[in-house]
């Protein structure tokens, strides 16, 4: 995510690219703007979140959490590849995570020799405060909003997240 989003800054406006409409450079400018801002918020979010479940929870540990409580149990290296992390910051991860009371490892019944992780409890019900409290924020926030108004903004969003899934299949 870091390196799709790295493109968005709050420097100053750069140059509108040679050819391209002006109006149409400067309404992406204000786009990319946007973005940044709330892709900022999003990870002071993610912190926050994370130190409501334990005052220790480092944002990756926090988005392993995430996974378990919508994936059960996974395999370390299951986890390593969909947080694109290598296997050694995985593993370092989980020893943190098992150490906070927040993730178990046990042995895989279907292979000995591999470990699954799950997330704990406390920990699950921990997530699902700190997800019903973002939740709360975010009726807030669209309350003043007109029904339209929300459905087209999900609308946008959904076609946003289908371009980029495509992009990166094609």
């Amino acid at each position: 995510m870091d390196a799709q989003l790295s493109c968005f800054s709050h420097e100053a406006p750069s140059q509108v690219p040679l050819g391209e409409d002006p109006v149409l450079g400067t309404l992406i400018q204000e786009v990319e703007k946007e973005f940044s801002t709330m892709v900022i918020r999003a990870r002071m979010a993610i912190r926050k979140r994370a130190q409501s479940i334990h005052p220790e929870l480092q944002p990756l540990g926090y988005k392993v959490l995430s996974i378990l409580v919508r994936e059960h149990a996974q395999h370390q290296v299951v986890l390593a590849e969909e947080l694109e992390v290598d296997k050694a910051t995985m593993s370092r991860t989980i020893k943190q995570l098992e150490c906070q009371g927040l993730v178990d490892r046990v042995s895989d019944p279907a292979d000995g020799r591999a470990m699954l992780v799950s997330i704990t409890e406390s920990a699950r019900a921990g997530f699902a405060a700190s997800g019903s409290r973002s939740r709360s924020m975010l009726r807030e926030r669209l309350s003043t909003w007109e029904p339209v108004e929300i459905k087209r903004f999900s609308e946008l969003l959904a076609r946003l997240n289908v371009s980029d899934v495509l992009r990166h299949e094609g």
